[in-house]
């Protein structure tokens, strides 16, 4: 019977930490091979950090990763290394390294580009034109790189007619609700139909508003899955192969006897022996076999809460702050966005401010202190009131005779948001911001006021996915979100009375509007099909186009749907096109 034991490298790689990321990938090299491992695969460009973004313009940036590169192969010494790496030649290629015994077998060059959402891979890379296969004694695997696998009659394809019986594919794949599951099945049909065990390999790390979430598995010849990582967590996965397997089920399907008969004799083949040094003959001799290690998906509320918080976590790490601050405000937002910084920095970490008006209530404050103590982080009172009266005082007489509207009203917004930035600047702390995707989309929200800060969580969450995620935080009893924040209309309290719904649609009506106008590009006519009121799609509409200066201006924040602003949605500013 023949075996492969391949190790699965789920690593969290820092983009521009060439030395930090190699140093890790050779740390992950020597527990795979002490676990008997023959092979080891690692994500996507894993070595500079992926995506890298315009420090592909830089030449020195790539000269480091080559060195990186030079390191880890020297290290690559009684193991198969699969390493992603931005390789150079005539032009600047997304490469992958096959390494064994201290050398480079041969390289890879991805050959599907995406660029689209927020990929722009068009913009530094050349395409590779060779699809190879490699030949390792008496096993034939092949080489991909993420976008390569998307495509039926890719180059995943065209191994497995040359005879690869495994496919490498490694990735750079970042989250959006639900897709670890159509990836699944994506890769069950492109294992089934080549009729070759697929070896997904992914990262799992925070990267600006990007949350990769790994999921790494091995899915089998007929897409079956037969091991996978957890989500948002390194991780190291040794997995036996069964190659026979493969064979006995291409001897039983014809499609792939009848597919060979098109041109596939341009694959390049690489011959090389299975790597030979006693190190690692020695570790396969010590290692028990494998057995299969799945490891079930979470639920989609706890997917998306760990997505965010994973996010954050690695968000704060990675650019060296030690702790965040948060206004909180009694409202559901800041509550959820103060529970989850407590879940994924530790409370020591998060310092919050409560900074009450003459509008705010005592419901506010109250639950604020309440909310604070349960999570037991610190708590910070600083009033406006007294700041506000000094701005309306210096602006008296150029807002003689006009009746008070949301200049006034902003003005408190802003005074916030300069007393969280000058304990930021004091002290050290990230702010980070409490605004939802459905203010953010109808600019429901101030600039230099509530927006103000380095990162803004929830800023792809909808405001009924915020309601959604703190009942699910709070199934635990007792619960750490105050009851009536929950419950409770949502209000900014900058006037007596206020209530959000006063400006703009009830969430229930306003978030399916923005998923059908921002995120499916549905027309007018076909909004107005799905039944939403016109009115509210003409005033929901005209206030998304308005508000694209205000969200150029906002801070970074995790994506999470299928279409986040900023780098995944751009739109002009100005711009006369009106949708109905």
């Amino acid at each position: 019977m023949r075996t492969l034991r391949v190790a699965l490298a789920q690593i969290n790689p820092t983009v521009g930490d060439v030395r930090g990321n190699t140093k890790k990938i050779i740390e992950f090299m020597g527990r795979a091979r002490e676990e008997g491992a023959s092979l080891i695969a690692f994500p996507e460009l894993s070595i500079p950090g992926y995506p890298p973004e315009d420090l592909i313009l830089k030449p020195q940036f790539i000269a480091d990763n080559l060195k990186g590169l030079d390191e880890v192969r020297a290290a690559a010494d009684g193991i198969v290394a699969v390493v992603g790496f931005v390789d150079r030649g005539r032009d600047v290629f997304n490469a992958a390294a096959v390494l064994s015994d201290r050398k480079v077998v041969d390289v890879y060059h991805k050959m599907y580009l995406p660029n689209y959402g927020v990929f722009d891979e068009m913009r530094y890379f050349q395409a590779g034109t060779i699809c190879p296969v490699y030949e390792m004694g008496d096993f034939t695997f092949g080489v991909t790189i993420c976008e390569d696998i998307w495509y039926p009659t890719g180059p995943a394809r065209t191994q497995a007619l040359k005879g690869a019986e495994v496919i490498i594919n490694i990735n750079g794949s970042p989250y959006t609700i639900g897709k670890n599951e159509f990836r699944r099945k994506m890769l069950a049909t492109r294992a089934s139909d080549s009729g070759a065990i697929i070896v997904y390999v992914n990262m799992a790390s925070g990267q600006d508003e990007l949350v990769f979430d790994g999921g790494s598995l091995v899915m089998d010849e007929r897409g079956r899955l037969a091991a996978s990582c957890g989500l948002f967590r390194e991780q190291l996965l040794t997995v036996d192969l069964d190659l026979e397997s493969v064979f006995m089920w291409r001897l039983r399907d014809p499609r792939m006897r009848q597919e060979r008969l098109m041109k596939i004799d341009e694959v390049k083949t690489v011959s090389f022996p299975p790597p030979g040094t006693a190190a690692g003959q020695a570790a396969a001799k010590k290692s028990k076999k494998t057995g299969p290690a799945i490891t079930p998906p979470p639920g989609p509320e706890e997917e998306i809460y760990t997505a965010l918080g994973f996010g954050l976590s690695d968000y704060v790490r990675k650019n060296g702050f030690k702790e965040i601050i948060i206004g909180l405000s009694g409202g559901i937002d800041s509550a959820l966005v103060a529970v989850i910084a407590a879940d994924f920095l530790g409370k020591d970490k998060v310092h919050t401010v409560f900074m009450p008006s003459r509008f705010t209530s005592t419901e506010s404050r109250e639950d604020s202190y309440e909310l604070a103590k349960n999570l037991g982080v610190s708590i910070a009172e600083v009033p406006i009131d007294p700041v506000f009266e000094q701005y309306l005082a210096a602006l008296d007489k150029s807002f003689k005779d006009t009746p008070p509207n949301t200049a006034e009203e902003n003005l408190q917004a802003r005074v916030r948001g300069n007393i969280l930035m000058a304990l930021s600047n004091k002290f050290g702390y990230l702010v980070v911001t409490t605004g939802n995707k459905s203010e953010m989309s109808v600019g429901y929200a101030t600039l230099y006021g509530d927006m103000a800060g380095g990162f803004a969580l929830i800023k792809d969450v909808p405001k009924t996915l915020v309601y959604s995620l703190s009942r699910w935080r709070n199934r635990e009893k007792p619960p750490v979100i105050p009851g009536r924040i929950i419950t409770k209309a949502p209000t900014a309290e900058l006037r007596p009375d206020q209530k959000d719904t006063d400006s703009l649609p009830p969430y229930d009506v306003l978030d399916p509007i923005l998923a059908a106008y921002v995120e499916e590009e549905r027309s007018f006519e076909e909004m107005l099909a799905l039944s939403y009121p016109p009115e509210d799609l003409k005033k929901v509409i005209r206030m998304v186009d308005a508000s694209e200066y205000k969200r150029r201006q906002s801070p970074p924040g995790i994506k999470i749907t299928p279409r986040a602003f900023g780098r995944d949605r751009r739109f002009p500013i100005t711009n006369k096109y009106k949708s109905y």
